[in-house]
């Protein structure tokens, strides 16, 4: 599969600094990692793959003391670091290490914008090499140790086809002429930050869900939530494997008495109860005399701009009748052209020149190259078909009916 390309396991200090060493030569290095975060309450980097054109490393994380010098090629614009689906590993490099990032190539992005059908690494990697991924290790515990071939294997599978399929996609994107919105989007995703867990009073009100509670459910399900996430701190387990949102969230709108009513809303044959009906109803109780003050919720640099406003739907309904259009022909995905998020901010703030398009959250500068004189006139068309607002129609009928009128 690897024909004859070595694989360097990197495995302490010295290690990791000759292979940087190496690396620091290298044009472009493929970068995945390898985490815990379905066997473990806080998750982390338990390896981290690279690949450059002529051999692997797998540098272990939980052997090496100091993962800094790996930063500077995180960081090198002469660098390009190849990843398949950069966000969650470059977030995770950022948190566990301090890492920074400049000239990311993500290949998950490039297959979307030219609209293949299968957009996964495996997907790519049987498309243009003819050779199958077997993705059965995608949630293994990558913390323990020793780590066996089949583990290294899988591993450095993730990045040993990333430099040559940079180079291929990179072909077909300046051929289609969408490298440099590709580029962008990468830009774009080299400064995501960590949103997780933070250790904040407002951590709780990350659950999806929360805020659609009333403040008194709010205050049982914050009660519930602490106990919840004690028990996952001192297992070392992540919170959803003991008790599921959802669970939860239920729980603290009915706010049951007893365990037979908390039996009735957990699955039949469930050990939840047994092992925490006693703590549960206990919080529930707690919850119902907590006076402590509900905290702002934590702020989601990634949350989508609320839609209002009036007329925003006489826009918004065209607006996605184009963006599917554009799709279709294109043969792309539809983040290629523009998301449900940006489409409702178009038809919210209704621009009415370019300058004002520039302006709005989230748009892109190939967008407004692409496509946006046809918002532009989308937008136009619409506001000047615009039907007289009912409120003028209720006028003049009062008027009408007014006998001083005549």
């Amino acid at each position: 599969m690897f024909g004859d390309t070595p694989l360097i396991m990197v495995e302490d200090d010295e290690a990791l600094v000759a292979a940087v060493e190496s690396l620091r030569g290298a044009p472009v290095v493929g970068v995945d990692t390898e985490a815990d975060s379905f066997h473990s309450y806080q998750e982390k980097v338990c390896l981290v793959q690279l690949s450059d054109l002529k051999q692997d490393y797998i540098v272990d994380p939980l052997k090496v003391s100091d993962m800094s010098p790996l930063g500077e090629i995180m960081q090198n614009p002469d660098v390009v670091k190849v990843l398949h689906g950069a966000d969650y590993d470059i977030v995770s490099l950022k948190r566990d290490f301090g890492f920074q990032f400049d000239n990311v190539f993500d290949t998950m992005i490039s297959a979307q914008f030219l609209g293949f059908d299968g957009v996964g690494l495996a997907d790519l990697i049987r498309r243009f090499f003819g050779h199958k991924i077997d993705k059965k290790y995608q949630r293994h515990d990558w913390s323990k140790r020793p780590l066996f071939p089949e583990h290294l294997d899988y591993a450095r599978g993730d990045t040993h086809w990333l430099p040559a399929l940079r180079e291929l996609l990179e072909l077909f994107l300046r051929r289609d002429g969408r490298l440099e919105a590709v580029l962008e989007e990468c830009s774009i995703v080299q400064e995501r930050e960590w949103q997780g867990r933070v250790g904040g009073e407002g951590d709780f009100l990350r659950v999806k869900g929360s805020r659609l509670l009333e403040p008194a459910d709010l205050r049982v399900f914050r009660c519930l939530w602490e106990y919840r996430d004690g028990q996952a701190r001192a297992q070392n387990r992540p919170s959803f494997k003991l008790l599921p949102d959802a669970f939860l969230l239920q729980i603290a709108r009915t706010k049951p008495d007893s365990k037979a009513a908390i039996e009735k809303q957990a699955r039949k044959g469930s050990s939840m109860v047994r092992r925490h009906g006693e703590a549960l109803l206990k919080a529930v109780q707690e919850g119902l005399v907590d006076e402590r003050e509900i905290p702002k919720p934590p702020v989601n640099k990634k949350a989508r701009p609320q839609r209002g406003g009036p007329g925003v739907d006489r826009f918004l309904t065209p607006l996605k009748e184009w963006r599917n259009a554009r799709v279709d022909r294109l043969g792309v995905s539809p983040v290629a052209v523009a998301n449900n998020a940006l489409l409702k901010e178009i038809a919210r703030i209704a621009p009415k020149d370019l300058e004002t398009l520039d302006t709005i959250p989230g748009i892109r500068k190939w967008q407004i190259r692409d496509f946006g004189d046809e918002l532009l006139d989308i937008v136009a068309d619409i506001s000047e078909n615009a039907p007289a607002t009912p409120s003028t129609g209720r006028k003049r009928r009062r008027r009408r009916r007014n006998p001083d009128s005549d």
